[in-house]
């Protein structure tokens, strides 16, 4: 056996594992402080705040009294408040009635009903808002498109003579006028009515003078990004990538590349790819993949798992902290949208299980991103927080949802379930919760 060979491949995987626990860690840990501080401001005792499961590995007891804990499998956390029986919040009947009335209502069970909502709630509302942060931290530091269109800096492209330059202001291509970047459909008309070669005639302005220049094709076929788990990243492209043929045919634009693709019907396609001056053969299958679509519900479509971008980086100009966070507000609801619509037409049978992923899935995932760059790393960290805010408001018990269904019965009737009602419906849903997941993991081994 050649130990020096499997070097790499257990490399890859000690980084994917450590991607997955720092994405878990970050989320999980802003969750569960969510429901502590809350807690904490509603009268309620936190008794200990684990990040982890399972052997303690450093802790400290604060002024509050609060236990802080890092355990050794980094796979989760809890935050266990006064009464509770476990870490899922199970009331410890016994344990409440001995204490005073007075310290009772720093129990979760003792407390009033919208300390309790409030707390439960703000766990999944912290995934959120940390989802919110981030998208808008990374919009304000990518900027918007400046207006009008100009040259912020051109990508590494194969294409020979070319006479366009950073700062360049484009009024035409080919003769056509250049609209606004925001107008989007009008954009994508210029776009498709132009010639698809490698070089094109750019009129531009620059310093205040109008003149013409040689440009690239403004949307090549370029890999700016590979989505994990796809034919793409599997066979070991990477971003910044030119496909310059496939099955032999040249190709000028990204267009020619997806028309291909989507009408392959699967086959393996061999393609020449330019990558930083040296050229390079792959071959690879697309893979068939379910996609939302505008309208809602899904369509099944071969892709082999890239996204293009322009042959240059625009000129941008600084995003206000107003629009970026709603823009990362935006983008929250989306992946809740979505979430919600994949969750349906899983169940009804529209779309496979297979787009369930587990555990294995996700490291993957979160590894594929981190190799892509801290910037894709941050972004699948915010988008994993809202899916795992939406996924804790789901009403099943033990769920953060199942808790707030509970707190709405007492609000409608009342009074709270009974013990007995709670033990039943607890351990329905704790059978739920863990079937779905070893489901999710079936998937992560049988759908790769």
């Amino acid at each position: 056996m050649d130990i020096a060979a499997l070097l790499p491949q257990f490399g890859g995987i000690f980084m994917t594992v450590l991607a997955f626990v720092v994405a878990l860690s970050v989320i999980v840990a802003v969750h569960e402080y969510g429901h502590y501080i809350v807690g904490r401001w509603s009268g309620i005792k936190a008794e200990v705040f684990s990040l982890g499961f399972g052997p303690v590995l450093f802790s400290r007891v604060d002024k509050h009294g609060t236990q802080w804990q890092l355990a050794a499998l980094p796979f989760g956390g809890f935050v266990k408040f006064l009464g509770d029986a476990n870490a899922a919040s199970a009331k410890d009947g016994e344990a409440v009635a001995e204490l005073p009335p007075e310290v009772q209502r720093q129990t979760m069970h003792g407390a009033p009903l919208w300390a309790r909502t409030a707390t439960v709630a703000a766990g999944p509302v912290f995934n959120f808002v940390l989802s919110i942060l981030i998208f808008a931290g990374v919009m304000m530091t990518q900027g918007k498109v400046a207006e009008p269109l100009s040259i912020g800096e051109l990508r590494p492209l194969p294409a020979q003579g070319l006479t366009v330059q950073p700062g360049d202001r484009l009024l035409e291509i080919e003769g056509q006028p250049v609209p606004g970047f925001d107008d989007g459909a009008i954009f994508d008309d210029l776009i498709g009515s132009l010639p698809k070669q490698p070089v094109l005639d750019y009129r531009v302005e620059r310093d205040g003078q109008t003149m013409t220049v040689q440009g690239p094709y403004p949307l090549p076929p370029l890999v700016a990004q590979l989505a994990p788990q796809s034919a793409a990243f599997d066979t070991k492209l990477r971003s910044g990538d030119v496909i310059t043929a496939i099955d032999g045919t040249p190709v000028a634009a990204f267009s020619q590349l997806k028309d291909v693709v989507e009408s392959s019907d699967g086959r393996a396609l061999e393609l020449q790819v330019w990558r930083a001056g040296e050229v390079m053969d792959f071959v690879l299958a697309p893979r068939r993949v379910d996609e939302p679509l505008p309208e809602g519900g899904f369509q099944a479509s071969w892709r082999i798992g890239i996204a293009g971008g322009m042959a240059f980086e625009p000129a941008t100009e600084t995003l206000g902290p107003v629009e970026a966070v709603t823009g990362g507000a935006v983008q929250v609801w989306r992946i809740i949208e979505g979430s919600v619509s994949g969750l349906y037409h899983m169940v009804t049978g529209a779309i496979s299980s297979c787009n369930m992923s587990g555990p294995i899935g996700i490291a993957e995932v979160s590894g594929a991103m981190a190799s892509q760059g801290a910037e894709s790393f941050i972004w699948f960290i915010a988008v994993l927080s809202a899916a795992v805010g939406f996924l804790n408001l789901l009403p099943i018990p033990v769920l953060d949802g199942g808790h707030l269904a509970f707190y709405a019965y007492e609000g409608v009737t009342g009074k709270p379930p009974s013990d007995g009602a709670l033990r039943i419906l607890m351990t329905i849903g704790l059978t739920l919760v863990l079937g779905l997941m070893l489901f999710a993991l079936a998937n992560d081994i049988m759908c790769s």
